[in-house]
């Protein structure tokens, strides 16, 4: 482990006049990308770009929409992963590691069986192959009407609510003064209606090995469809974690511990 890594570096890609911010925690080692889950940003990955330094180089994209990336005509899940294609060629690194959390996880396995010679390796934590098919409420519904700018960041995470704490750090603040969510609403709630669907013919299409990542109480995957998932891709291993969703960020050690160990073999 790298004891007093660089920080990392902000860069973009331009991409038909849309700007996608990443960040590029350096090194000389093999190329991970890390792609985040809806409401959250490349930053998440700080902890496990530290822990896996410097054999790894992590870069950690905003994802479109989110953070410092700018907003996109459409969330689907072609844009997606034309990002991910694009951002993995821009580098030119040769095939990556492609590493994803719920919306980034499958995002990642959606590149492997889009684009296969750009991902030699995948990491997935607690992305299903089926998402939002069993008939339950957008989750993101919370985010009706809610503003994407204001005067000031108060006004902001008051309107989330009991969510509002979770961002007064990624607020950002704009030329004029205002301040804007780190993503937006409705573009958030079209985002994961666009998920929605049966998406095991891509899961079971790439044939590189797979790590899927689980949280033994999440309500994404959980032991019995992860058990699915494992049986149904050759090549994928799985490792459950005490946890929900949010494995890299309420179990870092074990959760790098487990992607290092997959990474070395």
């Amino acid at each position: 482990m790298n004891a007093t890594p660089s920080p990392p570096v902000r860069a973009e890609l331009m991409l038909d006049g849309r700007r996608l911010s990443y960040l590029d925690f350096g090194g000389n080692g093999r190329l991970l990308l890390a792609l985040h889950g809806h409401l959250d940003e490349g930053r998440t990955f700080s902890r496990l770009a530290r822990d896996l330094a410097p054999d790894w180089r992590v870069v950690a994209p905003d994802q479109r929409g989110h953070g410092d990336s700018d907003r996109a005509p459409q969330y689907t899940r072609q844009g997606y992963v034309d990002d991910v294609a694009a951002l993995i060629e821009h580098l030119a690194a040769g095939p990556a590691v492609v590493l994803g959390h719920s919306l980034g996880g499958l995002n990642a396995y959606q590149t492997a069986a889009w684009h296969p010679h750009l991902v030699s390796a995948l990491v997935v934590e607690d992305a299903g192959a089926e998402m939002g098919v069993s008939g339950g409420a957008n989750p993101f519904l919370f985010l009706s009407g809610c503003p994407y700018r204001a005067d000031t960041p108060e006004q902001l995470t008051a309107a989330l609510g009991a969510a509002g704490p979770m961002f007064a750090d990624a607020l950002r603040q704009l030329p004029d003064g205002s301040w804007r969510l780190p993503f937006h609403p409705q573009d958030t709630i079209d985002s994961y209606a666009d998920n929605e669907g049966d998406h095991w013919a891509d899961w079971q299409a790439s044939d590189c090995p797979a790590l899927l990542l689980y949280g033994a109480r999440s309500p994404v995957v959980g032991p019995a469809r992860a058990q699915v998932m494992v049986r149904r891709r050759p090549g994928t291993e799985a490792v459950e974690l005490d946890a929900d969703h949010f494995l890299h960020r309420d179990r870092p050690l074990e959760f790098a511990r487990a992607v290092r160990l997959f990474l070395g073999a």
